[in-house]
């Protein structure tokens, strides 16, 4: 992590001298203390954040690619004058085992257009729909299936 923090101290910077270098690595040194002292971080939770880099990456191609698909129905919707919204409250169980997993999840649905989080308990949901097909299928969506292979 003190390499990352450099490697940012650098590009930010825009250029590389002795200078900067000297700064980068005592500014670096200074965040990476202050991220084990305030938030714990430790070597096990670099491992972890290294392990789990290419998972979080997929789910946020997925998400991007959940939300365009999204965004295109119900843009069918609002420029389609035949079709009317039927909205629908649904309520699931993600099954996810972490607060941060089922966190993830509630934001993911709240950010994909025509659904919203309500209220999340734990791992109970409660999810607005704009129509009745967007809640097929919600409790085992690839938003969960993606967040249930990350174990934090």
């Amino acid at each position: 992590m003190f390499t990352f923090f450099l490697l940012i101290w650098i590009i930010l910077n825009g250029r590389v001298t002795l200078e900067i270098i000297l700064f980068g690595i005592l500014i670096a040194a200074a965040v990476f203390l202050f991220a084990r002292a305030a938030f714990g971080y430790t070597v096990t939770t670099e491992r972890q954040v290294i392990r789990y880099t290419p998972l979080a990456l997929l789910y946020l191609v997925n998400l991007v690619v959940e939300i365009f698909r999204a965004t295109m129905s119900v843009i069918g919707i609002v420029v389609n004058p035949g079709r009317r919204p039927e909205p629908v409250l649904v309520e699931f169980d993600s099954g996810l085992p972490t607060d941060f997993q089922n966190v993830v999840l509630a934001n993911s649905i709240t950010l994909t257009p025509g659904t919203v989080t309500v209220e999340m308990e734990g791992s109970h949901f409660q999810v607005h729909c704009l129509v009745p097909e967007y809640a097929d299928g919600i409790g085992e969506s690839s938003f969960v299936r993606l967040l249930r292979r990350i174990n934090l």
